[in-house]
């Protein structure tokens, strides 16, 4: 009996020591199975990981590139890049007196810049700064000594002067007061008449609003063209004018008595003959012409020099194909030489009296131009989209120019008058060939 109880416990013992022998190693393989796994884990998380840094990286590292690559342009009749501005810039305008263009971006800064310099290797420029807000446009005073800008968070008109100092730079004091909110939709145009007379503002909404210097509201307009895509002020100073979604533009004349009080505000005459809304128009310099570009995909050249109170109609003088999209501005040239129209990021340049083709400038900025004008001489194009202004010679002026003095030429009986323009012809040739042989920035 106590042998057999003693190999019952030896087998009972034996047994318990091969289930915890079992038990043990399972429970190693388990832990070596959990850290294998653990470092499968760690390894796919590393893996994962870094492909991701790595592409966090080159993300970021794209981005700089991105944000310090500047859009390049080239073109023969490239006269120079404008570049200050650390923002987009929305708006252009030259002095009456042709010496400064003024810029305005959404870096909160309005540029003053030298006409003198554009052909120059430096593009100087004088910066007056927008406190607490930044301005969409800008426009000077007739006299060139002070400007009038658009606030966009403002909502209203802030005038800036220009003091002149010692040194023959300026400095920049902002009026006491901005001018009352009164539109209640989004601005499209501000101007200055050139008689110093009146301030002209219009919104989207049909409104136009008139102005006295000091901020006082004279009269208020409603185009009645369920929405104003463009107004202006014409360089004459007499008349406003307003295109938007119906077909034609209205022009109205600023009537001011003898003793220079505002009397009113009479609608002087209509451009009729589009057959879609109007993107935009200009005037030439002495107002008797007038540019149109439509959604039909035409730009109209028109004759506006008429006796509008004795009901003479302005008439049409040609009508041109062109490319054109919401946005799309029209400039012409102050000689009434060239008309000039953007779509989207490039533009178009046309012979006015014959209405061809004479340029085509495409990419001019990586964004839509918001605008677009030519100097006060005819001899230059200016237009902005982004961080630079692109300044182009007017080659088509002067081509157009030299055509009309070949024409007078073999019209003129007078010596005197041949040799005269002769003399002129050789002269915008050699400044032709010139501008055609300056090197693009």
């Amino acid at each position: 009996m106590e042998v057999a109880a003693v190999v019952a416990l030896t087998l009972l013992l034996g047994a318990l020591v091969i289930l915890v022998a079992l038990a043990v190693g399972r429970r190693k393989e388990e832990l070596k199975e959990e850290a294998e796994q653990a470092a499968e884990t760690s390894a796919d998380a590393s893996a994962a990981k870094g492909p991701t840094s790595k592409k966090q990286k080159q993300e970021k590292q794209r981005s700089r590139k991105d944000k310090a690559a500047q859009h390049s342009f080239s073109h023969p009749l490239l006269a120079a890049s404008l570049k200050g501005h650390s923002g987009n810039v929305t708006c252009l305008d030259f002095s009456s007196n042709g010496k400064y263009l003024a810029s305005c971006a959404d870096d909160r800064t309005v540029r003053i810049w030298s006409t003198k310099d554009f052909l120059e290797r430096e593009h100087k420029c004088l910066r007056a700064n927008v406190e607490l807000d930044h301005a969409t446009l800008v426009r000077f005073s007739p006299d060139s000594r002070a400007f009038i800008t658009w606030l966009a968070n403002g909502d209203a008109i802030r005038i800036f002067k220009m003091i002149k100092k010692d040194d023959g730079t300026f400095s920049f004091k902002a009026a006491s007061e901005d001018f009352p909110q009164k539109h209640k939709a989004p601005i499209v145009n501000i101007g200055i008449a050139e008689t110093g007379k009146f301030i002209m503002s219009a919104s989207t909404d049909t409104t136009i609003l008139i102005w006295d210097l000091k901020g006082e509201l004279l009269a208020s307009i409603n185009t009645n063209q369920m929405t104003n895509s463009y107004a202006a002020v014409s360089p004459c100073g007499r008349f406003v004018a307003s295109c938007g979604f119906t077909p034609d533009v209205k022009v109205w004349e600023v009537c001011f008595g003898k003793g220079g009080e505002f009397r009113e505000v009479a609608r002087a005459f209509d451009l009729k003959g589009h057959s879609a809304g109007v993107h935009a128009f200009a005037f030439s310099n002495d107002s008797h012409r007038m540019v149109t570009v439509s959604k039909d995909g035409s730009w109209k050249l028109w004759n506006t020099n008429v006796e509008y109170k004795k009901q003479q109609d302005p008439y049409l003088l040609r009508t041109v194909p062109c490319s054109s999209s919401d946005g799309s501005r029209a400039a012409l040239s102050p000689d009434g030489r060239v008309v000039a129209i953007s779509d989207g990021c490039n533009v178009a340049m046309f012979d006015a009296a014959t209405g061809n083709l004479e340029e085509e400038l495409h990419g001019v900025h990586s964004e839509e131009i918001t605008d677009l004008r030519f100097d006060i001489n005819s001899r230059f194009l200016v237009c902005c989209g982004d961080k630079a202004i692109r300044v182009f010679h007017n080659a088509p002026g002067y081509r157009a120019a030299i055509r009309d003095m070949q024409d007078m030429l073999k019209k003129a009986q007078n010596e005197a008058m041949k040799q005269r323009l002769q003399q002129q012809i050789s002269e915008a040739q050699s400044a032709l060939d010139t501008a055609l042989a300056a090197p693009a920035e």
